[in-house]
């Protein structure tokens, strides 16, 4: 408890140390017309109470003799704004507004002294006395000329207060200020330019007040100034010269012209009486004569051209004012003549003829125009026709140029018919003309151009040397020598190539076209120099340039595509059997046929094949193969057999060349059969060759040996020929002999296999396979295969049994036969005396060609 004493007695003397150090008043600012409830301060806080206290000692605030229009939270002990605060009504003009206010406070009571000040706001516009403020200024009055206004009032104070004004934009008036010894500043309007009351006879400006005030505030009043009228305006025509044109036979009487001025003045000022004050030359002072209320001038005499041809009339008028005031203006007559003289048009230079690259601006001609009548009479106006090209241009008084307007082309225009033409301004106006023949000359500025950028050419081979292809023609615009083409074979690089199809060179390198074709230089006929071959070259493709003789010369090309076409001049050729010792020899064994065809175990070019007795229907037992250097149908080949005719037991396949079994083998059919087969082209006419085919039939086990037995023969043909050696007749039988033996050894073996197989046949689908070494490799092969009459290499035959597949057609490039592959140590030679066997084939099935490693598998014979 006594602590808590200690404490309040503390308290108590710290606030009336703090009391005492400000000179016990409390002092707080506030803006005039603040809205209620705005804290003014923290009262509670500022006397050093503590929360809570102001309620419990019962702070309040006591206003000796006025509303205070504030008060005091009893909760929180802050200042508050209770009402409206209208600083002017408080205060008027004073400043500052200071409002004293007494804060009573109990236990123990206590008197505080709190000092509001009420700050002013810019919430008071400027006030004129009027709205509407009527003056009235003399006409004659002096510019500087001063006339007192009465200022606006601001309620406001300070700087709310300080007045500014502004007049609306006007050329005769100006407000200014002026600081007297009274606080408020004097207000006059200011005359800065002369009044004019037929102008304006009466100005109406608006005079604004701006206080200074954030925004600021403004006033407004209207100022209307009368403007009081003087004789200060003389009579004004309306044209200070009148400009009359009589022809010479204008009759007495006629109106000459009606003067009309007019007085800007009110009353007797305005007033106006005309009289002629002198005439020029006075000879026609009897000619004209005034009405000196209308003002109208008429002829009186008659007029000659030859002796006047102008009349200057000085015309006044006066008004009645006092002193009285005159205008004037003056009449110029001019007396026309008659019309009976026409333009005349002389060619004083020519330039002729103009070249066609002319710069624009180049003169042609000078002209000279004239006219002997005067004014509109003798006033020419010139005009070429045509409009264009050319254009006239005056260089002095009746002097003009015919200039070059636009670009000449003596392509399209070699010559132009130009009429200058001349018109007076005469009534009816007489014209004149003049007519100019300007030819143009050449330059060569046209290129020759082909009809066509590319002609096309198709020539047959084997043509004749000499023979015309085509003609050529371009077309060059110019004339002369600028126009005269000439023509010659461009060797611009252009190369020559081709090739036979399916033939083993490279083709033919680099040549010039020239060394093909020439072209003559006046016609453009384009000439053969020599037989065209379509096997060395099938497309020659050049360009022909053609070249004027201008200066510089200019030249056109057109290229030139020669499309050779084939003609069927080559017969088809058979080729070794595949796998052969002349195709392993490669490219000059398969160009001798003969002797690979010797190397496959044929006897006078007979080939040798084998089958099988019981062999089913459709079985391959052979392939021809041929080819054709010729391109097209030309190349496209057929095979037919010839021999045996009638119903045999085999057949080849029309374009495959397969040959294969129409039926099934017999005995009947005998030990061996030959066949004689014709390979045609379809070219007109068509040319054929032939080839033979000897089949030996055996048993199956003698036929699978016989192969073998060839196969190894084959093998080592193909190693001796690669090493160089060459093997006899004697040596190739002797083989052949001892195989045999070995064969019909292995007869019975092998027929005890063929009983332990026929059961596993039932169930497996019945297929021979034949392979020697190669690349494993996927050919598919058709009766149009041979249409491209590629060189395939199948290493192996697969014929199955089942639903025939659509045929895939593959063309092998026109390469030269790759080297045979090297046989493996632990795999059988492939028989030389075989023909290169594939899928047999027909119009409605194909077969496929499968490599792989040498095997042999021989499966049971159906039953």
């Amino acid at each position: 408890m006594s602590e808590r004493c200690c404490a309040a007695v503390v308290r108590v003397l710290v606030l009336q140390a703090a009391w005492a150090l400000s000179g016990g008043q409390v002092r707080y600012s506030v803006p005039e017309e603040a809205k209620a409830g705005t804290v003014v301060g923290r009262l509670a806080q500022d006397l050093g109470l503590e929360a809570g206290e102001a309620e419990a000692r019962r702070l309040r605030l006591v206003a000796p003799g006025r509303r205070a229009s504030v008060e005091v939270s009893g909760a929180s002990g802050a200042l508050l704004v209770s009402s409206r605060l209208d600083r002017e009504e408080l205060c008027g003009k004073s400043a500052p507004c200071a409002l004293r206010l007494e804060v009573l406070l109990e236990r123990p009571l206590r008197v505080f002294h709190v000092q509001l000040e009420v700050t002013d706001i810019n919430d008071n516009a400027p006030v004129f006395p009027a709205a509407r403020k009527n003056l009235s200024i003399a006409e004659l009055s002096v510019p500087g000329s001063r006339f007192p206004l009465e200022g606006a009032s601001d309620a406001d104070i300070g700087v709310n207060a300080q007045l500014s004004y502004a007049l609306s934009p006007s050329d005769h008036f100006r407000i200014e200020e002026e600081n007297s010894s009274s606080r408020r500043k004097s207000l006059f309007l200011v005359l800065t330019k002369s009044l004019d009351r037929e102008t304006i006879p009466v100005h109406q400006l608006v005079l604004t007040a701006t206080d200074g005030g954030r925004p600021s505030l403004t006033g407004t009043t209207e100022l209307v100034i009368s403007v009081l009228d003087a004789n200060d305006n003389a009579p004004q025509f309306n044209q200070s010269v009148y400009n009359v044109h009589l022809s010479e036979d204008a009759v007495q009487g006629m109106l000459v012209a009606r003067m009309n001025a007019t007085d800007l003045d009110e009353g007797s000022n305005r007033d106006v009486r005309y009289d002629i004050d002198t005439i020029v030359p006075p000879s026609g002072s009897d000619l004209f004569s005034i009405d000196t209320n209308t003002g109208e001038i008429r002829l009186t005499g008659a007029l000659d051209f030859e002796v006047v041809n102008l009349y200057d009339l000085n015309v006044r008028a006066t008004d009645k004012g006092t002193p009285p005031l005159s205008g004037h203006c003056k009449v110029v007559l001019e007396v026309l003549d008659v019309n009976d003289n026409a333009p005349e048009v002389w060619v004083t230079s020519l330039s002729v003829p103009v070249p066609e690259d002319a710069s624009l601006g180049t003169v042609v001609a000078l002209l000279s125009v004239s006219d002997r009548d005067s004014g509109e009479n003798g006033r020419v106006r010139c005009w070429v026709w045509p409009a264009s090209p050319f254009g006239l241009e005056a260089t002095f008084a009746g002097s003009y140029s015919l200039v070059l307007r636009e670009a000449l082309d003596r392509e399209r225009v070699s010559e132009y018919e130009v009429e200058v033409r001349a018109e007076d301004g005469g009534a009816p106006a007489l014209r004149a003309s003049r007519g100019l023949r300007v030819p143009v000359s050449d330059v060569n500025d046209n290129a020759p151009s082909f009809a066509q950028a590319v002609y096309t050419v198709l020539a047959r081979e084997n043509n004749a040397a000499g023979a015309e292809l085509a003609r050529l023609w371009a077309r060059d615009p110019d004339e002369a020598a600028n126009g005269r083409v000439s023509y010659s074979v461009w060797d611009g690089g252009l190369g020559v190539g081709g090739g036979a199809a399916g033939s083993s060179s490279t083709g033919v390198g680099w040549r010039p076209a020239s060394s093909y074709v020439s072209v003559d230089a006046e016609s453009g006929r384009l000439w053969a120099l020599q037989p065209l071959d379509y096997e060395e070259l099938q497309v020659l493709q050049f360009e022909v340039r053609a070249v004027d003789a201008g200066e510089p010369p200019l030249s056109g090309n057109a290229t030139v595509q020669l499309f050779v076409l084939d003609e069927n001049d080559n017969a088809p050729a058979l080729l070794p059997p595949a796998g052969s010792a002349a195709e392993a020899g490669g490219v000059a064994a398969a160009a001798e046929a003969a002797v690979a065809l010797a190397g496959a175990g044929s006897e006078s070019g007979t080939l040798w094949a084998w089958a099988a007795w019981g062999a089913p229907a459709g079985q391959v037992v052979a392939k021809i193969r041929a080819v054709d250097a010729d391109s097209g149908y030309n190349a496209w080949l057929r095979y037919e057999l010839w021999e045996p005719r009638g119903k045999g037991p085999f057949r080849v396949g029309l374009y495959s060349g397969e040959v294969s079994t129409a039926r099934a083998l017999d005995e009947a059919d005998g030990p061996r059969q030959r066949l004689l087969i014709v390979v045609r082209d379809h070219g007109e006419p068509a040319r054929s060759a032939t080839a033979t085919l000897s089949v030996s039939l055996l048993e199956a086990a003698e036929a699978a040996l016989a192969a073998g037995s060839s196969s190894s023969s084959s093998s080592s043909a193909v190693s001796r020929s690669a090493a160089g050696v060459e093997l006899g007749a004697g040596a190739a039988s002797a083989a052949t002999n001892v195989w045999l033996v070995v064969a019909i050894c292995a007869v019975s073996s092998l027929f005890l296999l063929a009983v332990v197989l026929y059961g596993a046949s039932r169930w497996a689908p019945r297929a021979a396979v034949l392979s020697a070494p190669g690349p494993t490799t996927l050919v598919c092969a058709s009766e149009v295969g041979s249409w491209s009459y590629s060189q395939r290499h199948s290493r192996s035959l697969c014929v199955a049994d089942g639903a025939a597949k659509s045929d895939l057609m593959v063309f092998s490039p026109n390469f030269p036969p790759p080297p045979p592959a090297p046989a493996a140590k632990d795999t059988q030679p492939e028989p030389s005396a075989l023909l290169d066997t594939v899928s047999g084939t027909d119009l409605l099935a194909s077969r496929c060609f499968v490599s792989q490693s040498l095997f042999f598998s021989a499966h049971s014979l159906p039953p």
